[in-house]
């Protein structure tokens, strides 16, 4: 396992470093963000860890970069902006998930962990009535026309269908796909739904996302009505 750790901060770059060390993992360290992109697009990493400021090129941008060139490497984004609005853009912009400094090691592993285990799951064509979803590409397809999701939305879509047919509160959700507390704004479980529902089901006689009032929300294993 190889971890990219862009982080400006030298003291820090050393603490996170000995960190991932100390588990196993090797590691690359970058200090700007232009240096990073490049680095991050041309090299092989498992997982990245990404500061948010960063001279020459932040880590926002550098998520939409990687994502639209299509690098699907797993980011773990840091910083010491915590509201709502900031997680939100954060993940928007293609980070896996959000981790806010004053960094607490044991934390910060237990996320990445989760992350990496995540990535490795099991390969599986997952599928439910017409829609398809593939673990090893992080491709979706409904009715064969190829559906192009987000780093997040992908998460979220690969959570339903593994327990499609289930009901999936709120909570549950927040806690499998972004692993971060909310503090109850789970409105931003909705809005992700709502992305997901304007791709998978829009123009579809059967929508197979289904919200289950009250509690959450389903995704249906076949698409009749």
């Amino acid at each position: 396992m190889v971890v990219l750790i862009v982080e400006d901060d030298r003291s820090l770059a050393r603490l996170l470093q000995k960190a991932v060390h100390e588990i196993g993992y090797a590691t690359r360290v970058e200090s700007n963000g232009v240096e990073a992109l490049a680095v991050a697009q041309a090299g092989d990493f498992d997982l990245i860890l990404l500061d948010l400021m960063l001279p020459g090129l932040d880590g926002l941008e550098i998520c939409r970069r990687l994502r639209a060139a299509h690098v699907s490497t797993p980011i773990l984004m840091i910083t010491a902006r915590d509201t709502l609005e900031s997680i939100v853009e954060g993940l928007e912009s293609g980070a896996d998930d959000y981790l806010v400094k004053p960094v607490r090691i044991r934390e910060m592993l237990a996320r990445m962990q989760a992350l990496l285990r995540r990535r490795t799951a099991s390969p599986t064509l997952l599928q439910a009535a017409d829609l398809t979803l593939d673990p090893t590409t992080r491709k979706a397809k409904r009715a064969g026309k190829t559906i192009a999701l987000s780093a997040t939305e992908y998460a979220l879509l690969e959570y339903l269908m593994r327990n499609a047919g289930r009901v999936l509160t709120r909570s549950m959700i927040l806690e499998h796909v972004w692993q971060y507390d909310f503090d109850g704004c789970d409105n931003v479980v909705d809005v992700y739904i709502g992305y997901l529902r304007s791709k998978i089901d829009r123009h579809h006689p059967h929508p197979l996302i289904r919200t289950i009032r009250g509690t959450g929300f389903c995704l249906d294993t076949d698409d009749a009505t």
